[in-house]
């Protein structure tokens, strides 16, 4: 056992029927934690922001503009953010990196300019407010701002998960291998795509492309899954592991809440609304069963972010949109997609977030929700002068559904 000897510290085995170890314990930084502190800049941890432009930026040596770290509770380990302000003018450093990065531009428009290691051609797009791109596996690559105002993007990486298992930021930012398979240098690499195709894993509607000009108003196909008339699109770019999709609920509708663990995020693309989320240790009803104080709330907007499940099991996430327009937003998950839930090779999954409760899922139907959800959703609405279109008849039990008789005797 570790005990304090003398000013030092020393372990032995221990004595009779006791346990070794302390029992309870701090986490320890990680390596990319260790990175992030080193870099100057500081992070930002909670469960959520209602704007990254409300960020204070700072000096970013590395990167040549100002920025600010951004690990929201349950990412943690799981994949990294920030967001990074281009000088007015001017350009970030040129850098290449071992991990997959994203951006989203949140306000200005400028370049970006794509090369690989020992070529010559450079690969050139524009971006503006609301463009999504990619960059290549360890490619080169410098973000320019073309004009004189500010430019801000918003980043998602896998860092974390590189650098917690190669514990070496050296390997990480100067190594050699050039992937040809992530970037193959054809003229139309950037030229945006539109073409839909089903996802391999689950057959939802995906888009093969490398840019998206603007994911604020892009087309999206009608997907229902969410809610009524929710639409919803995975794009799959630089043949990445990094996961995301853009969705869309129409105004004066919610989400029913759902299920599943940590690693979501959800980023506000245009409209407004709020999220709540729990436990799901805390059942489907916790207004009703009085654990509402373990319910968290986040009200956001355009470029605001939520993480569905803040850590620790499986929490309860569900999105309301509260303003006069769609509620855009686009859902980041790192490298954690859906096919890579735990299971062999073969065995088989259900789309269990888009199931129903009472059929086997983790989605709370409307009629089994708990009623103070609803109240206050009207209420909302009329403080904003937006009509509900929540048909009532989504909240009556089916003749075929199972019953609780707690939350049906308060309806």
């Amino acid at each position: 056992m570790p005990h304090d000897d003398k000013g030092g510290v020393h372990w032995h085995e221990p004595g009779g029927m006791k346990k070794a170890g302390f029992g309870e314990f701090k986490k320890q930084p990680t390596p990319y934690d260790a990175f992030m502190e080193s870099e100057g800049v500081p992070v930002f941890r909670d469960i959520g922001i209602s704007s990254v432009a409300n960020l204070p930026l700072h000096n970013w040596k590395r990167k040549g503009g100002k920025g600010h770290y951004i690990q929201l509770f349950g990412t943690e380990t799981k994949w990294g953010c920030f967001v990074v302000e281009v000088p007015p003018g001017g350009a970030l450093n040129p850098e290449k990196h071992m991990y997959e990065e994203i951006y989203l531009v949140v306000e200005g428009r400028g370049t970006t300019e794509v090369w690989q290691e020992g070529d010559s051609k450079k690969h050139v797009f524009e971006w503006q407010k609301g463009s999504i791109f990619s960059i290549p596996m360890n490619a080169w690559f410098r973000i320019v701002n073309a004009t004189s105002g500010g430019a801000l993007l918003l980043a998602g990486t896998t860092a974390p998960n590189v650098m917690n298992m190669i514990n070496n930021v050296d390997a990480v930012f100067n190594n050699p291998f050039v992937f040809r398979d992530r970037f193959s240098g054809a003229d139309d690499f950037f030229k945006p795509k539109d073409d839909i195709e089903p996802d391999p894993v689950r057959g939802l509607a995906m888009r093969r492309t490398n840019f998206i000009p603007d994911v604020v108003n892009c087309d999206l196909p009608l997907d229902n899954r969410r809610s009524v008339g929710w639409r919803r699109v995975e794009p799959f770019m630089t043949n990445n592991q990094f996961y995301y999709w853009i969705g869309q609920h129409e105004r004066g509708r919610y989400s029913k809440a759902h299920a599943h663990t940590s690693a979501a995020v959800l980023i506000c693309l245009k409209g407004g609304g709020y999220t709540y989320s729990w436990p799901e240790r805390l059942g489907p009803t916790p207004w009703l069963d009085g654990k509402e104080n373990e319910v968290r709330r986040l009200d956001y907007g355009p470029f605001g972010m939520v993480t569905a499940a803040p850590g620790g099991d499986r929490w309860y996430h569900q999105h309301f949109s509260a303003s006069s327009d769609d509620f855009r937003l686009t859902a980041w998950f790192g490298p954690h997609n859906p096919g890579r839930d735990p299971g062999a090779p073969g065995q088989k999954h259900t789309d269990y977030t888009a199931i129903d409760l009472d059929k086997g899922g983790t989605a709370i139907p409307y009629w089994m929700e708990d009623p103070y959800l609803r109240r206050e959703y009207e209420q909302t609405l009329a403080r904003n002068n937006v009509e509900s279109r929540m048909d009532p008849a989504w909240f009556v039990k089916p003749n075929d559904a199972g019953g609780d008789a707690k939350r049906d005797s308060v309806v």
